[in-house]
This record gives C-alpha cells, structure tokens and sequence, in this order.
C-alpha cells in the first residue's frame, strides 16, 4: 500500500469513475487501473465494483473510504511541515465557506493575501454552513467559516444575525428590527437547512409558538432576495448577504434576543495546522476587526449573548 494508490482510490471515489478520477490526476487510466488493483491486492479487499466503465464502491471500500481521506490529509500535513521546516514559502490551504462569506467577505481578503502569500496556493470549498462543519470534521477541508462549534478550535471573526429582507414601501419596513412573531401573516422566504440562519429563525419560531406561511425554500439567498424586492414574500437571510436595490433589511429578534451567532475559522483539534494556515487565520481575523459583512445591522440590534472562548490559544504549532 502506497499513498499514491490511496489517492488513485479517493479520485475514483469522489468522481465516479476512472476516466475523470484519471484526468485529475494526469495518470493514464491503465495505470490507474493497476493502482487499484494493486491495493486491493495487498489489502485483501474488493474496494470496486467494475460496471461497464464505471467504478462503484462496494461496502468495504466505502469503510475504507473515511480513513483513507485521513490519511492523505495527514500525509500532506507531513508533507507541509517539512516545507515548514526548510523555510519554504508554498503549500495547499483547502478553505470552506458560505456562498455569500466567500462573495461578501473572502473576495476581497484574498486578493489581498495572494499578494503577500504568492506561493500559497487556495482551494476554496462552498457549502451552507451547517455542511461545512460535517467536511470540517470529516477531513475534507483545513479550515471552514462556519458558527462557533464547540467541536472544533476557532478564532473568533464577528458576530451576525438574521436579516428580514422585505420591498422598501412594505408597512413593516419602518421598524428597526423585526420580530418573529410579526410574520405570522406574512408569506416567507426561507433558505434551507445547510444555512446556520435557517436554524436560528425555525428554533425561535418554536419557542415563539409562530407557524410561518413558507412558499419557498431555496439553496439561493441572491433569489429569495430577489423575490423579496419583488414583493413576493419577506426572505430570511444572514447579514453576511449582499444586498439589492429596492429593499430594506432590518435585524431579526424574539423578544429582547437577537437571532444570531459569532462568525468563527475553525479547524479540527485532531489535526494539526501547517504554519501557512496558522498565518491564514491570522491574518483573516485582523482583517475582520477592520471590516466584516453586516456589521451596519449589529449596530441597531440588540448585542448578541457574550463571546464563546476563543480558540487563539490553540495556535501554537503542533497543537
């Protein structure tokens, strides 16, 4: 067993098939093919089923799949550290975040840290923010945007909310913040469940005893935004959104209590973080102090519960 021909078997996992696993790796899919079977040779075990031209994993390459991830991700952290280790400035940094943090936030973070860090090469991975956290501990990403999570070490970045986005001339958009219970006849626009801000609005409309009139649920914050300025419907969204022309947005509450969270990076404890991704945090949660998405709304909303611990401490190498 080599980790080459682990690599092979989690290509042709994720992509289905061996041509396109083959392509991703510039490796002929002979050769692919050989690795394979060379594994499941020394492994004893069936990790594929042949159907035609398409690979499928059978029950025991699937038990396997999980640990072979974890070991590949640890290969490059070895790998990273020793770069570390001869002073080399380069790696790979795999980074989850939400579609509206990576339009909202990471944009421009990014072409500000390319500049400095040239040899670090980016991968970015989008996902709502509660999927984010399954890659996180899964091993697929190094470090993920996501609301603090107690599994998971965490730099603090900002607090946000939930938004109320509704058409400017709507009879509600003269308040200051929206309260759940306010929406009980109105028609609602809601994101699904991958989206932290989806769970905040359902959990405080149980307590409120509010059952909201939903007519769309969408993977889109960008389209129930649009909907809303249409005058279709008020959209639930987290402040991290860019907003449009022609409508209004106001803090989301339950009473006293604002809907919301603190906006972390956050890595897995069983891993360690090459120095490049150390400085990454780093370097985003200065930049967040200057600037972050929605913090015009946290200024006319109720303050949000006290900080979690922050996780700076973890940073030392190693750890």
């Amino acid at each position: 067993m080599n980790i080459r021909s682990l690599r092979t078997f989690v290509a042709i996992a994720d992509a289905g098939g061996i041509a396109r696993a083959s392509a991703h790796l510039n490796l002929s899919q002979p050769a692919a093919s050989r690795q394979i079977s060379g594994l499941e040779a020394s492994l004893n075990v069936k990790l594929f089923d042949r159907i035609g031209r398409r690979f499928r994993l059978t029950s025991e390459g699937e038990s396997l799949l999980k640990q072979s991830r974890q070991l590949l991700m640890d290969a490059e952290a070895i790998a990273a550290k020793a770069q570390a280790l001869n002073k080399a400035q380069a790696g790979v940094l795999r980074v989850g975040a939400t579609p509206q943090l990576i339009e909202s936030l990471l944009v421009n973070f990014l072409a500000q840290y390319r500049r400095r860090h040239p040899g670090i090469e980016i991968h970015l991975v989008e996902e709502g923010s509660l999927r984010l956290a399954d890659r996180l501990e899964h091993g697929d990403i190094h470090l993920a945007l996501v609301i603090a999570d107690d599994r998971f070490r965490h730099e603090l970045l900002f607090p946000l909310c939930a938004l109320a986005v509704l058409r400017q001339n709507h009879r509600l958009s003269r308040h200051r913040t929206l309260d759940v219970t306010q929406l009980s006849d109105e028609p609602i626009l809601l994101l699904n469940r991958s989206f932290a801000s989806r769970a905040w609005f359902d959990g405080a409309c149980g307590l409120a005893r509010v059952r909201p009139s939903v007519v769309l649920e969408s993977a889109s914050p960008h389209t129930i935004i649009a909907l809303a300025a249409a005058d279709f419907g008020i959209a639930v969204v987290p402040s991290t959104v860019r907003l449009r022309s022609g409508v209004r947005a106001l803090p989301m509450v339950r009473g006293d209590e604002l809907l919301g969270d603190w906006g972390t990076i956050a890595w897995n404890p069983r891993r360690s973080l090459a120095p490049y991704a150390e400085q990454f945090v780093q370097e985003l949660a200065a930049h967040c102090q200057r600037a972050h998405p929605g913090r015009e709304f946290m200024r006319n909303a109720p303050p949000l519960p006290k900080k979690p611990g922050k996780g700076s401490a973890n940073l030392r190498r190693g750890t």
